[in-house]
């Protein structure tokens, strides 16, 4: 069998964030009860899920940032099933909210939940400045189309005119395809992939060898459904992402380990958490 099973928490927008609390512990911990019969871990997804309904708030799952994974964890720890909640990381959300992964990483390792994050979606994304010039982080809130007669439209394909909420601002990055983009990184609207490997590394609990990194396809105009188009591409996806994974093991080992071992200082100063 599988040792773990990923998905969201949701949110019932009739609800206050801290009733949606009392909904998980009502309807979540149960499941949870049931997982560790089974040996199994439920982890969690931080996408925001903004444009998954008509609405427009812009999170439709409650676990969507650090300060809610502590909050629910808290709640599993209460009943017994701590060890059955953790975090499947996916950076290109991060992006989404103007957060980086340092120093959210930074973040768990301060608060004493290191543990936390058990595996990746290695998804990037690329914000685009004039979406937000326009419509901010929070994404088109107004005539997008999937509101018809003063009301949400029964026809699917209107409905999923939500989804510009967020692609007014921003594209999912499948690994390796965006252009290398110093200032890009430093302003959070895209992945440091080097940094990302490295930063899960120095700050997170892992299991390194045993923790996943999934390749998550989401970029539009590379999903190609011929086999032998998108073959090629997958292939130099995972590759760019198992060296980018192989250069983040050699820094920290000689940054960590090697350097150390023998008195030798590391130069410069990196990526600070929370400067940005």
């Amino acid at each position: 069998g599988v040792p773990a099973v990923c998905g969201f928490v949701g949110r019932n927008q009739q609800l206050s964030m801290d009733q949606n609390l009392q909904d998980f512990e009502d309807s979540f911990v149960p499941l949870l009860a049931e997982a560790r019969a089974r040996d199994l871990q439920y982890r969690v997804e931080q996408c925001p899920m903004p444009g998954w309904t008509t609405g427009d708030n812009f999170h439709n799952n409650i676990g969507y940032t650090p300060g809610t994974w502590i909050a629910l964890h808290r709640i599993c720890e209460r009943h017994g099933v701590g060890e059955q909640f953790r975090i499947h990381y996916d950076p290109s959300h991060a992006v989404l909210m103007g957060q980086d992964t340092r120093s959210i990483f930074q973040l768990l390792r301060d608060e004493g939940y290191a543990f936390l994050v058990a595996g990746f979606h290695v998804k990037g994304q690329v914000v685009d400045s004039r979406g937000v010039s326009a419509w901010g982080y929070g994404g088109q809130s107004v005539e997008r189309g999937d509101w018809k007669d003063g009301e949400p439209s029964r026809e699917p394909a209107e409905q999923g005119m939500a989804w510009k909420k967020q692609s007014v601002f921003c594209e999912h990055e499948l690994p390796g395809t965006a252009r290398h983009d110093p200032l890009a990184y430093l302003q959070n609207r895209s992945v440091d992939w080097l940094d990302h490997q490295l930063a899960a590394r120095e700050l997170l609990e892992l299991d390194v060898p045993n923790t996943p990194l999934i390749v998550e396809h989401e970029y539009g105009p590379a999903r190609v459904q011929e086999r032998e188009s998108l073959l090629p591409i997958l292939k130099g996806s995972i590759a760019f992402t198992r060296r980018i994974d192989e250069a983040a093991a050699c820094m920290y080992a000689l940054q960590q380990q090697v350097l150390p071992a023998q008195g030798i200082p590391v130069q410069g100063v990196g990526r600070e958490p929370y400067r940005s």
